[in-house]
């Protein structure tokens, strides 16, 4: 018999969450620089947040708008992993959402997926993601799948479906779109998105 109290049990499985998730961050940012993407914007600077998508700052710094589909891959892995891991602990089910969102920044900065992008979609100027970057999209996920779980399958499908929305009329893109035009680019979805 353990004689462990609650709180230290709690307490322990907390740090143990932590550790995890930094160790997924470390992780990731080595495979990043070891991809060749910079730790920060060649600019030398670091902001917070960077509205502009026409921008070559956008996908530089630590957020962006496209830092909400992010927080939608969060949303879409609770769906996931609550109807497939439903046997796994909270914490483990965090984790593995954490470690499938490092692989897809991993995966993103591939210089497949960069030229990809620029023959299929408007990101015809796109470099890739800077470390800091894809560590703030790394959080958002984080944020999205916690979301998801406090609000439950319902309300977190009128989260994802309002937040689609917004960026579709916001910066013309979307997660849903990306996912199409990386799949079977449509040329009129193409134009639209291009930037002036």
């Amino acid at each position: 018999m353990s004689s462990e109290i609650p709180w230290q049990t709690r307490h322990r499985a907390m740090l143990w969450l932590v550790a995890s998730l930094l160790l997924v961050l470390a992780v990731t940012a080595v495979a990043l620089r070891l991809e060749g993407r910079l730790w920060i914007c060649a600019c030398g600077t670091i902001k917070f947040w960077v509205g502009n998508t026409c921008s070559s700052d956008n996908s530089q710094h630590i957020l962006d708008p496209f830092s909400f589909t992010h927080v939608l891959h969060g949303i879409a892995f609770f769906w996931i992993i609550a109807w497939l891991g439903a046997r796994l602990r909270s914490s483990w089910q965090v984790v593995l959402a954490i470690a499938l969102e490092a692989a897809w920044e991993i995966f993103e900065n591939t210089d497949f997926v960069i030229n990809r992008y620029r023959t299929a979609t408007a990101a015809l100027g796109y470099t890739g993601d800077t470390v800091v970057n894809s560590l703030g999209d790394i959080l958002c996920c984080l944020a999205g799948f916690l979301i998801a779980r406090r609000l439950g399958f319902g309300r977190s499908l009128v989260l994802f479906l309002a937040i689609e929305l917004i960026l579709i009329l916001w910066i013309k893109d979307s997660l849903l779109l990306q996912i199409l035009m990386l799949i079977s680019p449509i040329t009129v979805i193409k134009n639209w998105q291009t930037c002036p």
